[in-house]
């Protein structure tokens, strides 16, 4: 047994035992068992992390599914890996992550962790370990009631960035926010050399659209989506960072999936999106930093599945359903453009919540583009959740047929009208806590197999 003193093996061991009880008899609680261990030990982390070499997954959007495909491409690798799969990303649930990974006795060889953390959370982590690296994906408009706007979120990550200088850096260069940042880190961006569309200027409701130096408008020389892409200050001259790591072509792009040439290699993504092609090139870029072969991240890439409401596909009757998860407008935004991408009839579920890990203002949804999908073939419109009188007001406004609304929040009669739909495919866009509860309804009713 390593050197580890009574205190600490107390706040193991209530820790397991919490986990073990929260996951076989309350079918949750991820976080709970890291406030017992805290309780007991305010210093666990470090005990519990110590031998492990850290990637710490940050930022807006993309988190759960980058941190995933990182996990995935070095278990192709046959590295010794962990994650906090289940998307618990605040501090006691990060420590419930190490806890229950922790052996008294047999200890991993080379092991890699890698941890998907909250942006606010980021000071909390390094304050107890050392990130070989950190990424952070993008910032965007987020639960505003809790984080403010964008500039804030970048504040409070670099509160962490800065206790640990040795931390490699691995960013979005696409994003204006983390450019040029008063770090002493060493740093690699990732980015786009080539647009998704023909596209160089912004929507009227993009986040970062002024320098953050002088405070003049952007111009760009290709724009991705919101406020990511190729972009300069024609006032100051401060410019987009050089790309260690980047998209130089994109051969498809599908309601399925995506193939785009990542410097010299070609990649098959397995999930759809402009987002994913940006957290594929993100961990395209973190395990090319780490050693990883080509091959490796291209097999792993094009075998990538999607989890725990990112994508996730299910079967509910004869009804192919695909659940994404929708939580400010930046990426509810993308998930139209996924929607659009369909030549077919398809129907689609709105589930907006109000929860606190919603955000409480749901104002958001009134920055979100959906005029773009009233013209497309949504055969049934399904709304739902604790504010679903505010969404079909959204969607109304947008232009969507309201003879073809059915307004239902009660999950049982729900899903017996989503299996009664005339489509065949369905997808449900649903905010944080409206996912997590209809996922462990499905579950209940044996949909989906696995809950966490």
């Amino acid at each position: 047994m390593s050197k580890i003193n009574i205190k600490s093996i107390l706040s193991i061991l209530l820790s397991k035992i919490t986990a073990f009880a929260a996951k076989h008899i309350v079918k949750g609680g991820s976080n709970f068992p890291g406030k017992i261990a805290l309780k007991i030990d305010k210093s666990i982390l470090k005990k519990v992390s110590k031998g492990y070499k850290v990637i710490l997954v940050t930022g807006t959007n993309g988190k759960t599914t980058t941190t995933s495909m990182i996990y995935n491409i070095l278990k192709e690798n046959k590295f010794n890996v962990i994650t906090n799969s289940t998307g618990a990303n605040l501090y006691p649930g990060i420590v419930a992550c190490f806890v229950s990974n922790y052996s008294f006795f047999k200890k991993k060889e080379n092991p890699y962790a890698i941890i998907e953390v909250d942006e606010a959370n980021v000071k909390f982590i390094t304050e107890h370990l050392t990130p070989e690296i950190i990424t952070v994906t993008n910032l965007f408009r987020d639960q505003l009631d809790r984080y403010g706007e964008v500039y804030t979120t970048l504040v409070k990550i670099l509160e962490g960035v800065t206790k640990v200088p040795e931390s490699k850096l691995v960013l979005n260069g696409d994003e204006s926010l983390l450019g040029k940042l008063d770090v002493k880190n060493p740093v690699v961006y990732y980015g786009f050399n080539t647009p998704i569309k023909e596209n160089t200027t912004l929507d009227l409701n993009a986040d970062a659209k002024f320098c953050k130096f002088c405070k003049a408008p952007y111009s760009y020389n290709l724009v991705t989506y919101n406020h990511l892409g190729d972009y300069y200050c024609p006032s100051c001259g401060y410019k987009r960072s050089d790309l260690a790591y980047a998209v130089n072509t994109i051969f498809d792009l599908t309601p399925e999936n995506s193939s785009v040439l990542i410097n010299d290699t070609e990649v098959f993504i397995s999930q759809s999106g402009a987002y994913n092609i940006y957290n594929a090139l993100c961990a395209f870029a973190i395990t090319k930093e780490l050693g990883v072969e080509d091959s490796v991240i291209k097999t792993s890439l094009q075998n990538q599945s999607s989890s725990f409401g990112r994508q996730e596909q299910i079967t509910i009757g004869n009804k192919d359903i695909q659940i994404i998860l929708v939580k400010n407008p930046a990426g509810y935004n993308q998930a139209l453009d996924t929607l659009a991408l369909n030549q077919n009839e398809f129907s689609a579920v709105f589930m907006l919540n109000d929860n606190y890990a919603d955000g409480r203002d749901v104002s958001w949804i009134w920055d979100v583009d959906f005029e773009k999908i009233s013209t497309l073939k949504i055969e049934d419109i399904f709304v739902s959740g604790v504010r679903m009188y505010d969404m079909a007001v959204r969607l109304k406004v947008a232009g969507l047929n309201v003879d073809k609304f059915v307004l239902q929040e009660d999950y049982e009669e729900l899903t017996n009208k989503v299996k009664n739909s005339v489509s065949k495919k369905i997808y449900i866009l649903a905010t944080y806590t409206a996912m997590i509860n209809y996922r462990k309804y499905l579950h209940s009713k044996g949909y989906i197999e696995k809950l966490w």
